[in-house]
This record gives C-alpha cells, sequence and structure tokens, in this order.
C-alpha cells in the first residue's frame, strides 16, 4: 500500500472522529441551554451538570454554574429588602394611624358653639388636612400589601356584577358627604369569571376612591356584557402627559389642594394579576377608566 493511502486513512479516522466530538459538542451544549432554562424558570437551587470531560465545555458550564450562584444571592438580597422595606412601610402605617386617630377624636370634642368664625374655619382646614393624611397613610398601607402581592393567588367562579353593585353601596356615604349621584348601568346579563375576590373589590375601591377626588359632583358607573366596567368623571386636572402616566406607582397629579396617591397604579397591579386589561381614556373634559376581565 503507497503512502497516500495511509494518509487518507489517518485524516479520514480524524476526521470521522472529530465529526463525532462535534455531535457530541452540539448534543451537550443543547442540554445546557435546555438545563439553564429549567433553573431559570423554576425556583430551585440546582446546578448545571454534563456528562462530558471536554475543556472548553467544561469550563462553559463553571461559568454558568458561578453566574447562577451570583444570580442567586442577587435575588435572595432583593426578596430580602423587599420584605423589609414592607415592615417598614407597615410599621410607619400603623404608627401614623394612632396621632392621626387621636386628632380626629380631639377635633370631635371640640364645641363649635364657643369658637369663632375665625377659629371655626381653622378647625375645618385643620379636619381637612387630617382627612388628606388618613388617606395617605391607607394608602401607604396598601402599598405595603402590594409589594409581594405576586404571590399565588386564589381564584373561583365570581359574579362581577355584584362584586360592582357591593363595592358601590360601601360609598354610599362618601358619595353624600361629596354631593355626588352617580349614574349607575349595570348589564343584567351575568358575567362570571375566575378571580379573586378581595382583589376585585380592591380594584373597584381604588379606582373609585380616586375618581371621588376629582369629579365634579358627576360619576358613571356603566357595566356591559362583555364584562367591561366604565368609570368616567369630569375633571380639569388631566391632560396628554398626566393621562400616560396616570398608572405608574410613583406619578402624581397634584393642584393647589390635593394630589393622587397609588390608588390606580395598584389597580393597574391587580388587574394584570387576574388576566384583565385597564386603561385611561381623556375625552371631553372627562376621564374614563375602563377595566375589562
Amino acid at each position: 500500500m503507497s503512502v497516500w493511502f495511509y494518509l487518507f486513512l489517518i485524516i479520514s479516522c480524524l476526521s470521522i472522529l472529530l465529526i463525532l466530538k462535534l455531535i457530541i459538542m452540539k448534543k451537550e451544549i443543547k442540554n445546557i441551554g435546555l438545563s439553564l432554562s429549567s433553573i431559570l424558570k423554576s425556583d430551585t437551587n440546582n446546578l448545571i451538570t454534563i456528562d462530558t470531560n471536554e475543556k472548553t465545555l467544561k469550563e462553559l458550564v463553571i461559568t454558568l454554574n458561578n453566574n447562577l450562584k451570583t444570580l442567586r444571592k442577587l435575588e435572595l438580597e432583593y426578596k430580602n429588602g423587599n420584605q423589609e422595606l414592607k415592615q417598614s412601610i407597615t410599621n410607619i402605617s400603623h404608627d401614623l394611624r394612632t396621632p392621626l386617630t387621636a386628632i380626629r377624636g380631639y377635633l370631635d370634642l371640640l364645641d363649635n358653639n364657643n369658637l369663632t368664625d375665625k377659629q371655626i374655619d381653622y378647625l375645618k382646614i385643620i379636619d381637612n388636612k387630617v382627612k388628606d393624611l388618613t388617606e395617605l397613610t391607607e394608602q401607604l398601607f396598601d402599598f405595603s400589601k402590594s409589594i409581594d402581592i405576586e404571590k399565588e393567588i386564589k381564584k373561583e367562579k365570581i359574579l362581577i356584577n355584584d362584586i360592582l353593585e357591593e363595592t358601590i353601596v360601601s360609598f354610599y356615604g362618601i358619595f353624600k358627604e361629596h354631593n355626588i349621584t352617580p349614574k349607575i348601568e349595570i348589564c343584567e346579563k351575568k358575567v362570571i369569571r375566575l378571580l379573586n375576590k378581595n382583589l376585585l373589590k380592591r380594584i373597584f375601591e381604588n379606582v373609585i376612591s380616586n375618581a371621588i377626588k376629582y369629579s365634579k359632583s358627576d360619576f358613571n358607573i356603566r357595566m356591559y356584557n362583555d364584562g367591561t366596567i366604565e368609570f368616567s368623571n369630569k375633571t380639569s386636572m388631566m391632560d396628554s402627559i398626566s393621562l400616560k402616566k396616570i398608572f405608574n406607582r410613583y406619578y402624581t397629579v397634584q393642584s393647589g389642594k390635593k394630589s393622587t396617591g397609588i390608588g390606580l397604579s395598584i389597580a393597574k397591579q391587580l388587574v394584570d394579576l387576574s388576566n384583565g386589561s385597564i386603561e385611561a381614556n381623556y375625552k371631553n373634559n372627562s376621564l374614563i377608566i375602563r377595566i375589562k376581565f
């Protein structure tokens, strides 16, 4: 046999070995990708493993595992920080509630008959400011509860019509206090969805509370057969820029007397978690919040 034949044989064998090695590497790389994807999607401390001693792949796996360990450490620090923030906010809101309740109590005890008109005016201002602080404290507490709300939510078949009616009725006293007579139209068709009852009530409460702040004695609530709920009220405190940011957590629309809290931000968060949709429109000087499940 000639030298060329042996040379061809050697090259052929090397080529076959190289092809086999490439096939094995391709398979291992695919397995590494699948393992990484599975680990990232699940709450586990597992690391990537391979069944080969190929140096380059082993170095790749070591690098990926080190990054996974760093990622888990950062995630744990984030979770712990969130819990600490939530606890701090909760403590602050509780600490604020006690003196605010005491102030309201003393204001109620004052006998307006023995006060001058100017003193009565001052007391009204104080009372309004205390109410504003109380509302902000409640929103702060609500925010602290929303920080870790992405945990598993228990859902059941809910008749949205009934929850909406119950929520509206619960605001009767507040409507009367603000001289608001809401126009309510709820469809006769029973709209049933798989939702969490408490979250649904909080959504409606936050949207209604926000509307009451800025309503000019008008407020409309309409529910359609397809599960769309529409809240609308006249307001001059809105423009195209404000509208785009209305669901932002830290955005506020301010006037000389009032500013929004975080109600609409929380409402959007809860709607998203409920697999619904929420949008805001501003038309003919009316703010329209539209929710659909």
